[in-house]
């Protein structure tokens, strides 16, 4: 029997890495904190609220497929924080397979979604592996949201919106830029149809009189989670920050990256989207305030027998993804999935689920439902 940690966290010296480190202690799991420089790891950990209390180890690893392999070795789970996916995924996700280990990550990269599954989904499924991608705030909670309201039968048109207040860590501005360069999509009549890159929304937010502006933010995971869900047919979902200058200025940059970036030889483009990125985010943001930092998913479901409003006003939306990447481990570790393979945090888990872990932390409200069928 193998005495290692069972789960492992890769690149959790990053905003985001450091939350999952502390919800796990929560649930006293133990971990492995991984990533390229050990001392850095030790400095981070050591500033996580309570970790005196946690049983963790510290791992320094390459980044290859060899190396990724041996450290997962004898575990069973990897959330993965090392981003931008695209980029530096595929490593980690050829590692778990060949360590026989589940996979997680926050990414926002549809075109990464779209990769695992085709490249991956069926290997995974094969292995009694779940492959699950995405587990984030910005796509799981919206997801449940939409559950929720498909548990009204005949509803097959899903419009989802997701807004958060506070400002991109240094690793989702990076994310935020990579995605620009790549197309992105929505389903329609269960085919991916390509946004325009300049495409932009005034929408109304429950709660609030005033609008906000909202962007297609790559595409979003949830069209590619739905696109093989026989009561769904059509999904868009736009979103973004509250704070209007960050969305104007992703407005302004697109324009740069079509005109301009889009046309340079892919080092350069890569290079150039890094420096944008450094620019606007190059430190770490502070701790979330939960009186401060709202998020809002309101999915609209329609179709043939009625309509149905399903909003989730929620706090806090690094802590959300923190915590539903420290339960999926949580729960890969005691048992079983609901679906192996390719599959969304609530295919994987079950929206009510995942509700009740949000809920049971404090981190969204009871959800407003709204029936018209």
């Amino acid at each position: 029997m193998s005495t290692k940690k069972p789960v492992v966290i890769y690149g959790v010296t990053g905003y985001t890495g450091r939350l999952v480190a502390e919800f796990l202690r929560e649930y006293h799991m133990p971990f492995i904190a991984a990533g390229r420089d050990a001392k850095r790891i030790k400095e981070v950990l050591d500033k996580v609220p309570g970790i005196e209390t946690a049983e963790y180890d510290i791992v320094e690893v390459k980044h290859t497929v060899e190396d990724l392999t041996q450290l997962l070795e004898g575990t069973k789970v990897l959330c993965n924080m090392v981003g931008p996916f695209m980029e530096f995924g595929p490593e980690a996700v050829e590692a778990c397979l060949r360590a026989g280990v589940h996979y997680t990550d926050t990414n926002g990269e549809q075109n990464w979604m779209m990769w695992c599954d085709e490249n991956y989904g069926a290997k995974f499924a094969e292995k009694n592996l779940l492959l699950t991608p995405g587990i984030a705030q910005m796509y799981t909670t919206g997801e449940i949201a939409a559950n929720i309201c498909l548990e009204t039968p005949g509803l097959d048109t899903l419009d989802i919106l997701v807004l958060w207040k506070g400002f991109p860590t240094y690793a989702s501005t990076q994310t935020i830029f990579s995605i620009l360069t790549a197309n992105f999509y929505y389903l329609e009549n269960k085919k991916y149809v390509q946004w325009s890159p300049f495409a932009k929304a005034e929408a109304i937010v429950p709660g609030q009189h005033a609008v906000a502006m909202a962007l297609p933010w790559g595409g979003t995971a949830h069209p590619v989670w739905f696109k093989n869900d026989p009561r769904v047919k059509d999904c868009k979902a736009m979103g973004g920050v509250f704070e209007r200058t960050v969305m104007e200025g992703v407005v302004q940059i697109t324009t740069v990256v079509e005109e301009q970036i889009k046309k340079m030889p892919k080092e350069e483009q890569k290079k150039a989207l890094s420096d944008m990125a450094a620019s606007l985010q190059a430190g770490m943001p502070p701790r979330e305030n939960q009186r401060v930092n709202i998020s809002v998913d309101s999915v609209h479901a329609s179709g043939p027998a009625g309509h149905a409003h399903c909003v989730i006003h929620g706090t806090c939306n690094y802590k959300q993804t923190g915590l539903l990447q420290a339960y999926a481990a949580y729960h890969l570790c005691q048992a079983p999935p609901k679906r192996y393979g390719f599959a969304s945090g609530c295919q994987a888990f079950g929206h009510r689920e995942l509700l009740g872990v949000l809920q049971a932390f404090g981190l969204v409200q009871k959800p407003v439902l709204t029936v018209h069928a």
